[in-house]
């Protein structure tokens, strides 16, 4: 089956599109030619939205996820009940409302990275906050010390860009890696990085992220927590419930 085109890539604003059903796979999920939905990975959940048929007929989508096959993305009904054909025409349409949280939760990680300088080991986004592991030795800072910090950068309104590099470039600077659990997709000749700022940061990533930092809005280092010998995790969340 050929590659789902995910327009949210170079557009995470996008909110809805129309596309041509590839197939339908043995568990039920719907496979398009492209589509606005984001599949599950790296730490973000999968969108939730709607299919709509020509007819009318509207099939809930409870997430998306990554395929058997590379570049494959599936889009998993909330139910059972009618599924469209191969060649069918539909409207993709994500829960913006829920994606845009996540958006800004996940560019504020990336803030959170440049706050605490330390490895990565783990993290999660979600609708209302976020986390990210740390393999820490030495001084932990105070949450109030870090939520400063956070807010600075974020006050700062950064403009947040993408661009790409090979293979070969990433593996030529390894210091652009922060996660230490998951590594950037490779194999594909090119890897998409995430720029805040002109300085700010830069590291692989394949998520979806706002535009400006001042979008965020104020977040609050709710949490910190030993989870080991050396690994701290740092929870945050919106200051005003988002």
């Amino acid at each position: 089956m050929p590659e789902t085109e995910p327009l949210f890539r170079d557009d995470a604003y996008r909110k809805s599109c129309e596309a041509t059903v590839l197939g339908v796979n043995d568990r039920g999920g719907i496979v398009l030619d492209r589509t606005v939905f984001y599949p599950t990975g790296g730490g973000q959940p999968g969108d939730k939205g709607t299919l709509t048929l020509e007819d009318g007929t509207e099939i809930p989508v409870a997430t998306a996820v990554k395929g058997d096959a590379p570049g494959e993305i599936v889009h998993v009904p909330a139910e059972p009940g009618p599924l469209p054909e191969p060649g069918d025409t539909v409207e993709a349409k994500i829960d913006w409302e829920t994606r845009y949280r996540r958006m800004r939760v996940h560019t504020a990680l990336h803030l959170l990275s440049v706050a605490m300088p330390h490895p990565v080991t783990g993290g999660q986004i979600s609708d209302d906050y976020g986390r990210l592991d740390f393999a820490i030795e030495g001084t932990v800072p105070q949450k109030e010390e870090l939520t400063e910090q956070l807010n600075a950068l974020i006050s700062g309104d950064h403009l947040v860009t993408t661009e790409w590099i090979t293979d070969a470039e990433l593996e030529a600077n390894p210091d652009l890696v922060k996660t230490m659990s998951v590594k950037p997709p490779m194999g594909a000749g090119k890897v998409r990085l995430v720029r805040i700022g002109q300085d700010v940061d830069l590291q692989p990533c394949g998520g979806t992220h706002v535009a400006q930092t001042g979008e965020i809005g104020a977040m609050v280092v709710t949490k910190m927590e030993s989870k080991g010998a050396q690994n701290r995790r740092v929870r945050i969340a919106f200051t005003d419930g988002g």
